[in-house]
């Protein structure tokens, strides 16, 4: 079963910004990041439980090439996206987006 992918508005500017970072470091380097963004949650979509259950239904899984951890819930049919955040930040910075 595939399930919808959707992006909360926060999850969205954390990717934003972080490609920016890259693309400012690297030209292309942030295009890379989002192909990395975009691989990963097809990945996801196709195999939901496949990827470390940290909190009753939030899952995370390591970007590959980065080192950003992706943080998802599982709601029925749909997965969402909650945070993309560097794996060195701490986790309050997003545990309210629960």
């Amino acid at each position: 079963m595939k399930f919808a992918i959707y992006f909360r508005p926060e999850a969205e500017q954390d990717i934003e910004n972080a490609a920016q970072w890259y693309e400012q470091q690297k030209s292309g380097l942030g295009y890379d990041f989002l192909a990395e963004i975009e691989n990963i949650t097809k990945i996801i979509s196709q195999n939901v439980l496949g990827y470390e259950k940290i909190y009753r239904d939030l899952h995370r899984t390591v970007i590959r090439r980065f080192p950003f951890n992706l943080f998802y819930l599982v709601e029925e049919n749909a997965i969402i996206i909650i945070a993309v955040i560097h794996g060195s930040r701490h986790p309050k910075n997003w545990k309210n987006r629960t």
